[in-house]
């Protein structure tokens, strides 16, 4: 495993290196190729494949803050590029070089963490700074990476509170914990059951399942003869809604629980009454019932320009885009110029508060939400941060 990693690194160090050199003989890295063109900022995520309404959410919202600042009288023109990874890591690695050749001069993203870990050293070498407005793996950001930033706490604060949840509101006290050995929710699942352990909660069952499969019955019987009063899944929506539906086929009736990943209406879609009562936790407050001004004014536009509210991420999305804009406003047109504009930002997003800490982690940290599918819909529950803020 070890040396497959290390062979994979080294052709993708090789494939940035050579398109940094492409990109250098039309221009300079990380910017226009002639002071007329647009400078090109690039959304890089899943547009298609099962989990893609993730990535769409983020895209549209990033869309939107681009369209109004290119509709602001004198405004440098901005392009938003799409690298559609449907969220495949495999992808990411043939993209991240492209999106160099192409001179972006930042990236919105990479949404999944699993691709964050393969594209992001492609970026540093590049020097160009990506914000991710979703992507929540702890690990992104102990890297040493200085382009790399993200708009949302990361699952050392996420897990923390979905199992406080579990352990004091629910009264859980034998817990199944499944994830879909991604690198985001098997990382969740394992901060999660952590968690779990030291609340004195008991892990009955840790194990993962196939995303790509469609019988889960083997795990399903797993949990049920464990005894489980509740269930604990890392990983993302479409999966989610096919497990929590043949649980309760099974007759399982333990309390069902998932992070961000699966905050999402179609997976209430795909599981149907089997969704009713799950809970799902988010570092993500979601807009729809924000009376701030600023908020209902993009929750307002955004539904003009998509004929339907903000979901999961799609202010996130709103927010990454706008830090870059902010620097492209003040003359920054350069991937290091925009990075170092982004070390000093300090604004109020329409998610939350956004300054980036020295790791790019989101600084003073953020919260954790949990929403119970209640009638068809989230309902938000409310805060539940357990963890301390990011240095």
């Amino acid at each position: 495993m070890k040396l497959h990693l290390s062979r994979q690194w080294r052709i993708m160090a090789g494939a940035a290196a050579l398109a940094i050199v492409a990109a250098g003989c039309g221009g300079t890295t990380g910017g226009g190729s002639a002071a007329s063109a647009p400078l090109k900022l690039g959304f890089m995520g899943a547009l298609t494949g099962p989990n893609a309404q993730l990535g769409i959410n983020i895209y549209d919202g990033a869309k939107l803050a681009v369209d109004q600042h290119n509709a602001k009288a004198g405004a440098a023109q901005v392009q938003l590029v799409k690298y559609d990874t449907q969220g495949d890591p495999a992808q990411a690695t043939s993209l991240a070089p492209k999106a160099v050749q192409d001179q972006v001069v930042g990236i919105v993203g990479p949404a999944f963490s699993g691709e964050s870990k393969v594209a992001d050293p492609v970026f540093e070498q590049a020097k160009i700074p990506n914000v991710s407005p979703s992507a929540t793996n702890p690990k992104l950001s102990t890297n040493g990476w200085t382009y790399f930033h993200r708009v949302l706490a990361n699952d050392d604060a996420q897990g923390p509170g979905i199992a406080a949840f579990l352990a004091t509101q629910l009264g859980a006290k034998k817990v199944a914990v499944i994830d879909d050995s991604s690198e985001y929710g098997k990382g969740l699942a394992d901060v999660v059951a952590a968690s779990l352990t030291k609340a004195g909660v008991t892990i009955v069952d840790r194990e993962a399942i196939d995303p790509n499969g469609n019988d889960y019955s083997s795990t399903v019987n797993k949990v049920k003869a464990a005894g489980a009063d509740a269930i604990f899944y890392g990983g993302y929506y479409s999966q989610a809604a096919r497990f929590v539906k043949q649980l309760r086929d099974a007759g399982v009736t333990a309390k069902f629980a998932s992070g961000d990943g699966t905050l999402d209406q179609k997976f209430i879609g795909g599981a149907g009454p089997a969704a009713q009562g799950a809970f799902v936790s988010c570092t993500c407050a979601l807009t729809t019932a924000s009376t701030a001004a600023p908020v209902v004014a993009f929750n307002a536009a955004y539904k003009a320009a998509y004929g339907a509210d903000p979901a999961t991420y799609s202010a996130e999305g709103y927010d990454a885009a706008t830090a870059f804009l902010m620097a492209i406003e003040a003359g920054k047109k350069t991937g290091p110029d925009i990075n170092a504009f982004l070390a000093t930002e300090d604004f109020q997003g329409v998610s939350k508060p956004i300054k980036f800490s020295s790791t790019g982690e989101l600084a003073g940290g953020g919260s954790v939400f949990v929403y119970e599918v209640v009638g068809g819909k989230f309902s938000d529950l409310g805060n539940y941060t357990t963890a301390k803020p990011a240095a």
